[in-house]
């Protein structure tokens, strides 16, 4: 048996996800020949045998993240294998490596997966399989969405689908049914398989499968494989593919003026109505609920981050080699922000009806804006961890939330809340509450501005910071304290290492 392992990635990429197999087990290959894709941040990565032989064993399916030099799969030589190559012209439910089936195949029920704590519905979101097609066991058949994140439902067996009983759209509660298959792959009904081929065939003019996870952003902004220009293998549309689209601008259009309508009805022909997504509503209901709720109010204060950003270019190359993890502007507002919560700790507690609930431990929530909505991941015991800890953190937290994978436990328990709009270009806002929180601290964009400082008016880069808090629990004194605490550690960064 020789080993296929995953290769060298690229400069301080330690990490990425299984895109495509385009051989199954029992296939045989030709030494060279591309086995599979990986996908990392930047770029895609294809994976040539190292051997002519049989692919006898796939360790890390499509979906699966692989670290650099895991095991991805075995090749054998010839004879070893254990599978039979297929025939070339073999369907596609028989290239499926599946247990074997009773005669006749078995029914199974696909059935709504845990969706985590105290969630107890979803929605069906994208349905990647439909009835007469085939599967491989494990590979994904439709997304649900919930209140937070997205779940995958994988295939429990080698089959075909036979009926779907929720639809696109459809709410469906934890432990639920969704769609029936058959384990007996014979059972696929031909006539309704070869015309969905041919239709993929005919919109997008090639006959490849697209990256799961770009196929996942095409679904969530209503755009087809034919919409975007694909770079990977065979014209195959990857993530950074789709990325691009959406950014591009739209082209314009020149059309000859049809005759004025009556100005209701003419803005009414150019509206798009489209029902907002689950993760939309729940931002929605639980941002009005924490205005209703809370007796919310912004405090403001200015930072001078010359220090900040001298500390950072000083040593951000020794940090990176050392830690593996770039130094960013957020371990400094979280570090700075653990100092003045252990000074005002009202900020970091929560009301629980009639008691004040003081917190002893500080877990950081982090908010991300994902193309999908706004999600909050947080960081447990930030307070007991190092810079490089938490810049680890954020970076492992915030690949999640970009493609879609925190769970729900990973968005939970948070005592107090960074949202730094700064990255969006913000000058100046008001962030609200995530309840039950007491306090969240509003990072702003860096700008350089004329500043008063011992008779002189000199040039430094400043940041606005904005503390919004709730006050039932915290006072005006408190809020003020708490910012000057941020700015006097961000203005001196000394003072975290010596806890002044």
């Amino acid at each position: 048996m020789t080993e296929v392992r995953v290769p060298t990635l690229g400069e301080s990429v330690t990490e990425a996800t299984v895109a495509t197999w385009f051989k199954k087990p029992g296939d045989t290959v030709a030494q060279d020949e591309m086995l599979c894709e990986l996908e990392t941040d930047k770029v895609t990565v294809e994976v040539p045998s190292p051997m002519a032989g049989t692919l006898s064993e796939i360790v890390a399916g499509e979906g699966d993240t692989v670290g650099v030099d895991a095991l991805l799969a075995q090749i054998s030589e010839g004879g070893e294998a254990a599978a039979p190559t297929p025939k070339a012209d073999a369907p596609k439910a028989e290239l499926a490596p599946a247990p074997a089936a009773p005669s006749g195949g078995d029914e199974m029920d696909i059935m709504v997966p845990t969706l985590g704590e105290s969630v107890t519905e979803a929605t069906v979101s994208t349905w990647f399989k439909k009835p007469g097609e085939a599967f491989e066991a494990d590979e994904m058949l439709c997304e649900l969405e919930t209140d937070k994140v997205s779940v995958e439902v994988p295939a429990p067996a080698a089959g075909v689908m036979t009926k779907l009983l929720a639809d696109e759209g459809a709410t469906v509660e934890a432990g639920g049914k969704l769609a029936v298959m058959s384990t007996d792959a014979s059972a696929a009904p031909a006539p309704a398989a070869a015309p969905a081929a041919a239709a993929t065939a005919t919109s997008t003019g090639k006959d490849v499968e697209d990256a799961p996870s770009a196929k996942k952003l095409m679904a969530e902004n209503n755009l087809s494989s034919g919409d975007v220009q694909g770079t990977g293998k065979d014209g195959r549309v990857m993530k950074e593919d789709v990325l691009k689209t959406l950014a591009a601008p739209a082209p314009a259009t020149v059309q000859a003026a049809p005759p004025r309508a009556p100005v209701a009805a003419d803005q009414a022909s150019r509206e798009e109505r489209v029902k907002m997504t689950r993760l939309r509503q729940t931002i929605a209901r639980r941002l009005k609920d924490s205005q209703n709720t809370a007796a919310m109010l912004t405090t403001y204060n200015e930072v001078d981050m010359t220090e900040v950003m001298a500390l950072r270019n000083e040593y951000k190359d020794l940090f990176l080699k050392k830690h593996g993890v770039k130094l960013g502007f957020m371990s400094f507002f979280t570090k700075a922000c653990i100092h003045a919560l252990n000074e005002v700790p009202e900020v970091n507690a929560e009301i629980d009806g009639t008691d004040v609930v003081y917190k002893n431990y500080v877990n950081m929530g982090i908010a991300a804006g994902t193309p999908t909505g706004l999600v909050v991941p947080v960081i447990n015991d930030a307070d007991q961890m190092s810079f490089a800890g938490i810049e680890k953190a954020i970076g492992a937290m915030g690949a999640k939330a970009r493609d879609g994978k925190l769970s729900m436990a990973e968005m939970q328990g948070g005592t107090f809340t960074i949202s730094n709009g700064g990255v969006y270009g913000s000058l100046m806002s008001s962030p609200i509450l995530n309840p039950p929180q007491s306090g969240i601290l509003g990072m702003h964009k860096i700008q350089d501005r004329p500043m008063a400082m011992n008779g002189e008016v000199v040039i430094r880069p400043m940041m606005y910071l904005a503390l919004s808090y709730d006050h039932r629990i915290v006072d005006g004194k408190g809020a003020v304290t708490f910012l000057v605490r941020v700015k006097e550690a961000l203005e001196d960064p000394r003072r975290l290492l010596m806890d002044l």
